[in-house]
């Protein structure tokens, strides 16, 4: 093997110049200040890349070389988060900080863990306006990345991240077994002009904000692309930790406050923990990140940061204040999907004022009649607004909002602008009031609005365009049709085109027209078209959670399609018949029974049976072994899913619930069970694992 320079082995060059190159990249993409010039850079990555070149045994995945991106991919997998990426409680003002901080001290003092006259230390940090990433490493080396998603399941998007120069690919030092790291992905505000000005040149997309950018960049099919956008990362936090050095396997998440936690953890304070995940070469925002005592020390540190928010490189949203002990952390816990120990305090929204042009509803995916104000543009919170939200017609009667006012529009972060008043002693005489539509400006069929509900719909359902999509997407998800293939973005394609106007007519579809669209060749189509043709004879209580019929859910749809087994029983039921149902409320006895009093909803019914489409009769319990009975799962069980495990239960006429109560009859855990077990053992509930449940079914 040839030597490098100074007599140094080609091994021996490469891996100083890796080491070179990762700690510009450290310099430039986390601490804004870059150590060599361009020039020296390129130079650093042409020898690597010449170096490697000679000797391909050298070549790595980590090497800085690699994060050039792999092919595209055709989309993107699912990932299941093992330890849920939650989020937290909103703050707004300094009393809803002040209330969050006597919580805290409340429950730490009743529990010893703060004196009398002691206040909370806390962590804060910036509230970065960016995309929540899981970054997994195992034995050191990044593995696997996935979005935030619905907290539970997120987006596979490795090969995107890979090509962001301040994600490391491989851990420094001695790194857990596994260790899932969170923070955000994000891109500085000059950064992102250049982007858009590059986009102009060559007339291509250009993005609203950075915000905007970072989420597009990620979310490319091609990760060449993604690998040319000026990607930046800060971790902020972690979900799964297993294989500790030293220490005994397990997990932790730092937004569940240690509610799963199985192991002793390195450090045993939020900020130590930050420090440790430094340590490990991950880029941590130090240069903000902020020790404060009590409400007054938040509040100071909310003053310092909204000062100096111009100046950042990158947009914030606000700060985020959390306990910093990790065992206290544990003890506050947390509150439905949020934790009790952390508060996001959120900068206050930024307001104009400009001219409310006209009203026009919007139809959403739902049949919702939205009112939505279209605007003289105005530039407020960072983008250039032409439509706001006015929620609905009671919302723009309140505010006695009217066509041709000045009005104050609002827009905070990324959430949607909204028309907050109108200015009364500018308006003009010829202002007029908004009258809703009678007929949906898509499809033509009536808007009503029901008894008791602030929201007008349109009454098309499956027949309507706008709803279609939403439509057809539901009911080819797994737990209705479970049409595997069927995504949203072909549903897209399918719906723009033309073809596919209603359910019905996915069912005529034929791989030879269906290879003409987009990342669709011959295989995905003769695999889309045989999993059309195998849910031509769904479950009875599946086609009709897939109708997507309002208040409708899968135990609804499954104890309506047991009463009635067939579809045509169903199509006939009055409110009184559908009411006799278990419970089935007068609210969604009307629902399905407006649903199917509609013309265009029995002819798609008719359709779908001209197109062979024959749903099977749900069949009753198989037994009453379990009647009465209510089952948590939690966990992860060694044969069965969750999905399998709660059917064998309902089989049984079992009950299955999401959470642990006095009501609760058995709990099943598996493996990693967490707090649920702790509820249950708390509350006296029997426990049983997946041989258990067997023996209680009476299949052991």
């Amino acid at each position: 093997m040839s030597s490098g320079s100074g007599g140094e082995s080609a091994a021996q060059a490469a891996a100083r110049l890796r080491t070179e190159i990762e700690q510009h990249n450290v310099r430039y993409y986390v601490y804004d200040e870059p150590s060599v010039s361009d020039a020296e850079y390129d130079g650093l990555m042409r020898e690597l890349q010449a170096l490697e070149a000679e000797h391909p045994e050298l070549v790595t995945p980590e090497s800085p070389t690699q994060r050039v991106g792999a092919a595209p991919v055709s989309a993107f997998g699912s990932v299941r988060h093992v330890v849920p990426m939650l989020s937290l409680n909103n703050a707004f003002d300094e009393e809803e900080v002040a209330a969050f901080d006597r919580r805290v001290a409340d429950t730490l003092r009743g529990a010893g863990m703060l004196g009398p006259a002691q206040q909370p230390d806390y962590f804060c940090e910036l509230k970065l306006d960016g995309l929540a990433i899981s970054l997994r490493y195992e034995d050191g080396r990044l593995v696997q990345a996935a979005t935030r998603g619905d907290g539970q399941t997120g987006e596979d998007v490795t090969s995107n991240i890979r090509t962001i120069k301040a994600i490391p690919l491989q851990l420094k030092g001695a790194a857990p077994r596994v260790l899932e790291v969170r923070g955000e992905v994000l891109m500085n505000r000059a950064d992102f002009e250049k982007l858009n000005e590059a986009q102009a040149r060559r007339d291509e997309k250009v993005f609203v904000n950075p915000r905007n950018a970072a989420a597009g960049s990620l979310r490319q099919l091609d990760p060449r692309i993604t690998a040319k956008r000026p990607l930046r990362f800060f971790a902020y936090g972690w979900g799964e930790v297993h294989g500790l050095p030293g220490a005994q396997s397990g997990l932790f998440d730092e937004a569940s406050a240690g509610a799963e936690q199985a192991s002793q953890l390195p450090e045993k304070s939020h900020g130590a923990m930050l420090e440790w995940l430094a340590s490990l070469g991950l880029p941590v925002n130090v240069l903000h990140n902020h020790r404060a005592t009590g409400a007054e020390g938040l509040m100071a540190f909310y003053a310092k940061v909204g000062a100096m928010r111009a100046n950042l490189p990158y947009d914030i949203d606000g700060v985020v204040y959390k306990v910093d002990s990790l065992p206290a952390q544990k003890v506050l816990g947390f509150v439905a999907r949020a934790p009790r120990f952390a508060l996001a305090h959120k900068f206050a929204a930024e307001e104009a004022t400009t001219t409310l042009l006209d009203i026009e509803v919007q139809v959403g995916r739902t049949g919702a009649i939205t009112p939505v104000a279209r605007l003289k543009p105005v530039f407020v919170g960072g983008v250039t607004v032409t439509n706001a939200t006015l929620h609905n017609e009671d919302e723009i009667r309140r505010k006695d909002v009217r066509i041709g006012d000045t009005v104050i529009v609002r827009r905070a972060g990324d959430v949607i602008p909204e028309v907050l008043a109108p200015v009364l002693e500018k308006r003009p005489s010829d202002a007029r009031e908004f009258v809703m539509p009678t007929a949906c400006p898509v499809c033509g069929s009536a808007i009503e609005r029901l008894e008791d509900e602030t929201i007008a719909r349109c009454t098309g359902g499956l027949f309507c365009g706008a709803q279609r999509k939403q439509t057809l997407w539901h009911a080819a998800s797994r737990k209705a049709l479970d049409i595997e293939g069927l995504g949203e973005k072909l549903v897209d394609q399918l719906v723009d085109s033309g073809r596919v106007k209603t359910l019905a007519d996915l069912y005529s579809l034929r791989p030879l027209e269906l290879v003409g669209l987009d990342r669709m060749g011959q295989k995905s189509a003769d695999n889309l078209v045989a999993a059309i043709d195998k849910a031509r004879a769904p479950g009875l209580a599946r086609l009709l959670f897939a109708l997507g019929i309002r208040h409708v859910g899968e135990t609804t749809a499954r104890d309506v399609a047991r009463h009635f087994g067939s579809i045509d029983a169903i199509m006939d039921a009055d409110e009184d018949a559908l009411s006799s149902v278990p419970d089935v409320g007068p609210v969604v006895a009307a629902s399905i029974r407006h649903f199917f009093a509609e013309q265009h909803n029995r002819d798609v019914i008719e359709q779908l049976k001209a197109q062979g489409v024959n749903p099977v009769a749900e069949a009753a319990p198989q037994g009453t072994t379990l009647a009465g009975k209510t089952f948590v799962l939690t966990g992860t069980l060694p044969n069965w899913t969750r999905e399998e495990a709660s059917m064998h239960i309902q089989a049984a006429g079992g009950k299955v619930s999401g959470s642990v109560s006095k009501k609760t009859a058995y709990l099943v855990a598996g493996e990693d069970s967490g707090s649920k077990l702790a509820k249950a053992q708390e509350l006296g509930v029997a426990v049983l694992d997946e041989d258990g449940l067997k023996a209680l079914l009476g299949m052991s």
